[in-house]
């Protein structure tokens, strides 16, 4: 994610990696700016930032309301210094380590579990997070727990579903009625 993204490529992406359908999210710090995201597992920064206070932000995004998370900053020996000043900063120990062998670089992707759809209605066609949990889970539908997140805006909704009933959970919502009518739908992929 950069900051030359429109804005709905930018809501998508972050819808994507909230929903848990995308396992990794890149972003350059100008597009990080603002980010909200609870629960995350793991921050790694491939640069430091220039101002202690700046990094120990960006840090802190891992971590929150009691839950605990892995914060990975990247530096080179001269930038030891700040690396310091951070510890200093934290009151607390760093511990410097040494990347991984390529080997962890070629280990196979793990699939994230969930997928996320878009549906093209939203606030405007008076379509709630209900109304689409209730399409996708009434009349031999798939069951609620197979259902993750639910966003809507104003003119189309996501919705994150178990990956293995991604397409039946597709079929659910294109053929069948939410508000007296039908609506498109598509899978979101990267």
């Amino acid at each position: 994610m950069h900051g030359d993204l429109e804005q709905r490529d930018r809501d998508q992406a972050l819808i994507r990696f909230s929903n848990k359908s995308v396992s990794i999210l890149v972003a350059t710090d100008v597009a990080a700016r603002g980010l909200d995201i609870d629960d995350l597992d793991a921050v790694i920064n491939y640069q430091l930032a220039r101002e202690t206070e700046v990094h120990l932000h960006r840090i802190g995004r891992t971590g929150r309301a009691g839950n605990t998370g892995v914060a990975c900053s990247l530096f080179s020996d001269r930038e030891m210094f700040k690396i310091g000043l951070l510890a200093k900063l934290m009151d607390r120990e760093i511990e410097a380590e040494a990347l991984p062998s390529e080997s962890v670089l070629d280990a196979v992707m793990i699939q994230p579990e969930m997928a996320t759809i878009q549906i093209d209605g939203g606030k405007r066609q008076k379509v709630r997070p209900g109304d689409i949990l209730g399409a996708l889970t009434g009349e031999q539908g798939i069951a609620g727990t197979q259902v993750g997140k639910i966003n809507v805006f104003a003119n189309w909704a996501y919705v994150a579903v178990h990956r293995d009933v991604a397409t039946i959970a597709e079929k659910k919502i294109a053929t069948g009625k939410m508000k007296g009518r039908t609506f498109r739908v598509r899978r979101i992929r990267g």
